[in-house]
């Protein structure tokens, strides 16, 4: 009888942990400067961790670049080739930002233009707490930048990133590290959740960018 009843425990135990590992699923983003893995949060922002598997389990971020790094601030990438091209993105997203989770050091969040909906590839990972990125009010100027997962390993490599010199570099006038920063590739790690989102089209013109805040370039 005992026996029994410790196999049902564990067998209640396994599945726990299967839920928990099927709700957040994990992704490793391999860099010319070493890897970072990092938990997503579907149940925080379900059309966002979408989006972004869509993007990963299509391979869409191999190949890309780190092109924006201000230390002490974030890092910022996913969207252009080392020669500065930008890729073709799906859709926008709705933003999530009201989601309850901060702009913290280790988090990932989306890149977007003055539209607080216009998210579509670009991410970046937080160096430190910035709270100006996050959401405040319902309104486009409040409305913050969306934070869907968080490094939950490899957290120095982000720092390394973020300390390399940056100038000029292609039609960007700062902010650009002087040495490539290759996201090599971004692999899923345990299971991921369905992808339920509209087909591809051509988006080519993004919006400018201003010193703090994180948008397409």
């Amino acid at each position: 009888m005992f026996h029994f009843r410790f196999l049902l425990t564990v067998f209640a135990l396994c599945t726990s942990l299967g839920v928990h590992a099927a709700s957040n699923p994990q992704v490793m983003i391999k860099t010319n400067l070493g890897e970072m893995i990092v938990e997503l949060y579907p149940q925080k922002a379900p059309r966002t961790v979408e989006n972004f598997l869509r993007y990963t389990q299509g391979g869409f971020y191999n190949g890309t670049i780190f092109h924006r790094v201000i230390n002490d601030f974030m890092i910022q990438g996913g969207g252009l080739t080392p020669a500065f091209e930008q890729k073709i993105a799906f859709p926008p997203i709705p933003n999530e930002a009201d989601n309850g989770l901060k702009n913290e050091p280790g988090t990932l969040a989306m890149a977007r233009g003055d539209d607080p909906n216009s998210a579509t590839a670009q991410f970046f990972i937080n160096l430190d707490a910035n709270k100006h990125l996050d959401f405040y009010k319902p309104e486009s100027y409040y409305y913050g930048y969306c934070v869907f997962g968080k490094i939950i390993k490899g957290l120095d490599v982000a720092k390394k990133i973020g300390a390399i010199p940056t100038a000029a570099g292609g039609p960007f006038k700062s902010d650009v590290p002087q040495e490539k920063i290759v996201i090599e590739e971004v692999t899923p790690i345990t299971i991921q959740v369905a992808t339920e989102l509209p087909a591809a089209k051509k988006i080519t013109k993004q919006p400018t960018r201003k010193k703090k805040d994180v948008k397409h370039g």
